[in-house]
């Protein structure tokens, strides 16, 4: 976001500038729909960088939401690849069932930190 957006977002709700003064005029209900429109399009941001990454934004009502969210995915795929990788390299277990044990324990993380 620029400030280009920034004063659209403003005007939009009825923020009136004076640029002979650098300042503006508003009430309590314009600032609360331009605090509104501002965290609106933050969240929106924030769930289209997601998306494009091949994240899900779950239910994420908030930015904070979106980031809790996005936090939970990163570690499920970084705990599906290290299983993956202990997978990948079971020759050098004493068992494929150690093998096998140890990927099953790094993937069961997901339900002890999720």
């Amino acid at each position: 976001m620029n400030i280009e957006d920034i004063i659209r977002m403003a005007r939009e709700v009825g923020i009136e500038f004076d640029p002979r003064w650098g300042t503006c005029y508003t009430g309590n209900v314009q600032l609360e729909r331009f605090a509104a429109l501002v965290a609106a399009a933050e969240r929106e941001k924030l769930a289209a960088w997601m998306i494009e990454r091949g994240y899900a934004t779950g239910h994420g009502e908030t930015v904070e939401d979106l980031l809790k969210e996005l936090e939970w995915q990163i570690a499920e795929r970084e705990r599906e690849a290290c299983a993956k990788a202990v997978e990948a390299k079971a020759h050098m277990f004493a068992t494929l069932a150690a093998a096998k044990s140890l990927a099953a324990a790094i993937r069961a993380r997901s339900e002890q930190c999720g």
